[in-house]
């Protein structure tokens, strides 16, 4: 360990002092962490930190959707679907020799059910109770059947964390002990986080022993950085007419993926005028999706006319195109005139969605007042704030974006929808008849008759517009020709430990 220790110290000096080193991959990205404790993290940049340096008991195929074998080497669900028993491999430990097994994921799961941090909910509205009968062997007891929870089992909310090393009573703000293909070596919040090999990871070693993540704070200045040799890939995220440069300059390769991911205003509710349906629906009849995605994003993303992205089976337009008459018509109902304007807040983050989030705001707001009804502030706040903003409702209307925690439509209905999951999105929405087809739909095994529920459900987006969708985004990744190993997933999960440079 001493030695890997030195090796790993020389290789960061190397790097720090000089910008480049042998078997080290340099990432820049605009994204933030906002935290590394699995019972807390819901934001992309945080999870899939923590795809690389921790493991859970499944996981995804590379490059794919399948669900694979990790720490689990097998597993058998009961007759009635409520009983999940996983077998887990032996001799498997954390990088401080601690052992990764049964007694580690059930005081891990009922940790982050007992916090109810913001991602709780995917466990605590599904799992009943866990058991670790013996150290190779984890049981998981369903309130009810759940067709999709393999799935859930693969993002990071279900990754065990060392009960040694970490508290059982809150959350913790330092990076984890590993357990994946990486460890954390160092971490300057929003300044740069370093990625060393895990010597004690029981899967393939990292094609890279060393991925140095520096944060830059816009597109902008992302973009010099490649183009100067600061850094070697450039992921998330580039302004999209940037992209469409770098694609033409031949220093560089465009990395280009179809993604599951999505955009959307959220409406709080419970906030005043944001009560009002009329008002909602309103806003929504404003929108202008085209000027978005032509003016913004160059055509690089897709209008969106539902929650469940487009491509994804169950998928189907249920929100209006723009029609201003109908907007006037509803917020004349709700009280409103040229001479009594409605006036809200329309709130953005500046840095997390990339460069483009302020344009997108801007672009909302003039299509909103082109009814002559509405007057839009815009406000900001950067991403932690933001997050706090919206769990605690202080925001009526905000723009936000959805990564898949597991690629399912419940995951864009349940976490949007049910109760708890409503909360956790600022939007607070509660409705007992779509809470009752998700739940269907969940005990349902047989697609067809899932598609037919989550057909309906997608349709009380329109009717109580709880939220805009507004586009489907597409991956992009710009790297030098030397670096290899690059794969846009279906998932979103970006793999670090893939990386490598080609002499």
């Amino acid at each position: 360990m001493r030695r890997v220790f030195l090796v790993s110290l020389l290789v960061v000096l190397t790097v720090l002092m000089f910008g480049v080193a042998k078997n080290t991959v340099i990432v820049g990205t605009t994204d933030k962490i906002r935290v590394l404790d699995p019972a807390d993290a819901y934001d992309y940049f945080s999870c899939n930190v923590l795809q690389n340096i921790l493991v859970g008991l499944v996981g995804y195929e590379v490059g794919g959707s399948e669900i694979v074998p990790d720490l689990a080497e097998s597993w058998e669900i009961s007759d009635d679907g409520l009983v999940y028993t996983f077998h887990l491999r032996k001799g498997a430990t954390f990088m401080n020799g601690n052992p990764l097994d049964a007694n580690a994921l059930k005081w891990s799961f009922d940790r982050v059910i007992k916090l109810q941090g913001d991602p709780a909910f995917l466990l605590s509205d599904i799992v009943d109770k866990t058991e670790a009968p013996d150290p190779t062997t984890f049981k998981v007891y369903l309130k009810y059947p759940f067709s999709a929870f393999l799935s859930v089992l693969a993002f990071t909310v279900a990754y065990p964390i060392d009960p040694a090393s970490h508290p059982e009573d809150k959350i913790f703000t330092d990076a984890p002990v590993a357990s994946g293909p990486y460890y954390v070596y160092q971490w300057v919040r929003d300044v740069r986080l370093v990625l060393a090999a895990n010597p004690k990871y029981y899967g393939p070693k990292p094609k890279t022993e060393l991925v140095v993540i520096n944060f830059y704070e816009n597109a902008s200045t992302l973009r010099l950085a490649l183009e100067s040799g600061q850094i070697d890939v450039a992921y998330r995220t580039l302004d999209p007419r940037d992209i469409l440069a770098l694609k033409n300059d031949p220093r560089f390769v465009v990395y280009e993926g179809d993604s599951p991911v999505i955009r959307e205003v959220v409406f709080n509710v419970t906030q005043e005028p944001f009560t009002d349906l009329r008002v909602r629906k309103a806003l929504a009849f404003a929108v202008n999706r085209e000027t978005i995605v032509e003016d913004v994003f160059a055509g690089t993303v897709r209008p969106l006319y539902s929650l469940v992205p487009m491509g994804m089976w169950s998928h189907v337009d249920v929100m209006p195109e723009r029609d201003l008459e109908m907007a006037r018509a509803l917020l004349r109902d709700a009280g409103y005139s040229e001479d009594n304007p409605l006036v809200i807040d329309l709130w953005y983050t500046p840095s997390h969605y990339g460069s483009t989030e302020a344009d997108v705001a801007q672009v909302l707001k003039e299509a909103i007042e082109e009814t002559g009804m509405v007057k839009v502030n815009i406000k900001y706040a950067e991403w932690a704030t933001y997050i706090d903003y919206f769990v605690n409702g202080v925001m009526g209307m905000f723009l936000l974006g959805w990564y898949p925690d597991y690629l399912d439509p419940d995951d864009y209905l349940w976490p949007f929808l049910s109760e708890s999951g409503a909360k956790s999105m600022g939007a607070f929405y509660k409705n007992p008849d779509v809470e009752e087809l998700m739940l269907q739909a969940r005990k349902e095994s047989d697609v067809e008759k899932r598609t037919a529920i989550y057909k309906q459900v997608q349709q009380y987006i329109e009717k109580d517009v709880p939220y805009i969708p507004l586009w489907q985004g597409k991956q992009f990744c710009v790297a030098r020709p030397y670096v290899k190993g690059i794969v846009l997933e279906p998932t979103q999960i970006f793999r670090y430990y893939l990386l490598y440079v080609e002499q």
